[in-house]
């Protein structure tokens, strides 16, 4: 019976990958494979993950799975996850994180004699970057506004020029990361914790093996293609507004640091979780807006914008987050988990070995999918069953799993920042692909053995 339930486990998750590829709503799609499996499993005898409150008929427990995932995950990450995207909106509408971006990358004009070396070290300084601006797709076009028109006037390509672009967006990283936030939420840690004695020990070295990886082979690929810097336009549509006001998108991070459990700056403690951060700096940012402006009414128009960024949020990764516990449950009820370990084992794999497994497959399923969110969510509740059956620290698997799931959507031709990105430079989004895929395979490799040893 575990044979037949590992064979209908991976069909699911095939069909499922197809259908994604696709382009349908990975929401619907991971909500019903889930409950599919969760039908097939109770068909066929196995046991279901147990409910808080069984309704005591299995057409109605299953939709009792999907409201208790709800319960769970709105009252805990997926607020953090919503005050996140509120606050990041709130930031796009004042202009504070085009301005942010400006300030950040104007170092890059001075090397003008080196080309390739200010391409490259637009990627630490865009990664900085994405911690404050979280969505890979509105950085890469914040970018593309403001530095690749410098990077074309020191002679870049346009193939080179997104590329580095696009591998700003290669590591999620800190409390503003939706992928971060659910690591932490599956590790029981704090997210500043996670971030801080986790992420940045992996990060930071595997950062600066990728500025040589894509000083190398961009430089290659640009004269064995010999290519053409034609400059392509961008419309650059960025809110005039005082230059402090690049401070705001790095607040709340700052804050978090301060009062994070890792340095205990103060005693007593003080605890301050993400979701508090977020809204006292709205609540700041809201006043000295108000101050600057003296329009009470304009001032509150911002407000509206961080709670239409809360719903916007709401719709596009909690409601995801919830379809793929849902289909992880779907997943454990047909023994993926105890098939697939049993595998692993019987083959002499051990910790490293499934380790490796998940890594990889999360790594596909981005490149597939074009999202790093749908493959995390999908695998990452996985783990704790996992760990309870081989032992050994549930940070090791997790971490480069996370890391694994936005180094692949920089490879994905079909990710949302690589499109966009191509289009407004007039170029193929398979060329950018073709540019990241081996500096990010390389150092995805890189990064498993760093998560192994160090972690």
């Amino acid at each position: 019976m575990s044979i037949l339930s590992m064979i209908i486990a991976l069909v699911m998750i095939v069909i499922t990958a197809f259908l994604l590829i696709k382009g349908y709503y990975p929401q619907i799609i991971l909500l019903i494979a889930g409950i599919i499996m969760l039908i097939m499993a109770y068909f066929s005898g196995r046991d279901l993950p147990a409910l808080i409150k069984p309704t005591g008929m299995i057409a109605f427990d299953l939709l009792a799975y999907l409201k208790e995932s709800f319960s769970s995950k709105l009252a805990g990450v997926g607020l953090m996850i919503m005050s996140i995207g509120g606050y990041v909106k709130y930031m796009e509408h004042l202009g504070a994180s085009s301005t942010l971006v400006k300030v950040a990358m104007k170092p890059i004009s001075y090397f003008k004699k080196t080309p390739y070396l200010a391409a490259v070290l637009v990627i630490p300084i865009g990664q900085l970057t994405f911690m404050c601006v979280s969505s890979a797709t509105g950085l890469g076009m914040l970018l593309m506004a403001a530095i690749y028109p410098v990077l074309i006037n020191l002679g870049i390509s346009r193939v080179t020029a997104v590329s580095v672009i696009t591998a700003c967006t290669v590591f999620d990283l800190g409390p503003s990361s939706a992928n971060s936030n659910q690591a932490a939420s599956v590790l029981n840690m704090d997210v500043m914790e996670y971030f801080l004695t986790k992420q940045i020990i992996v990060v930071v070295p595997v950062t600066i093996a990728l500025v040589i990886l894509y000083y190398f082979v961009n430089k290659y690929f640009d004269r064995k293609e010999e290519a053409k810097n034609k400059e392509i336009a961008v419309e650059e549509d960025i809110v005039s507004v005082p230059r402090y006001y690049a401070f705001f998108p790095v607040f709340p991070l700052l804050l978090l640091v301060l009062f994070s459990n890792v340095f205990k700056i103060f005693d007593p403690p003080v605890v301050l979780d993400t979701t508090i951060a977020m809204l006292f700096c709205t609540l700041v940012v809201f006043f000295i807006e108000w101050i600057r402006k003296k329009n009470l009414k304009a001032s509150i128009e911002g407000l509206r914008i961080f709670l239409n960024g809360m719903g916007t949020v709401f719709s596009s990764v909690v409601t995801l987050i919830v379809c793929a516990d849902v289909f992880s449950k779907g997943l454990l009820s047909l023994g993926f988990i105890d098939t697939l370990i049993g595998a692993s084992q019987a083959l002499g794999f051990g910790n490293i070995g499934v380790n490796g497994l998940m890594t990889s497959m999360i790594y596909g399923s981005s490149v597939l999918m074009g999202s790093g969110n749908a493959s995390f969510f999908a695998f990452s509740p996985l783990v704790p069953d996992i760990i309870v059956q081989l032992g050994g620290d549930a940070s090791q698997m997790l971490l480069p799993m996370q890391l694994a799931s936005s180094m692949g959507r920089a490879c994905s031709p079909i990710a949302a920042v690589v499109i966009a990105t191509s289009k407004i430079a007039g170029i193929d989004p398979f060329m950018v692909a073709k540019r990241n895929i081996i500096p990010l395979v390389v150092g995805a490799v890189l990064m498993f053995l760093l998560s192994t040893i160090l972690i």
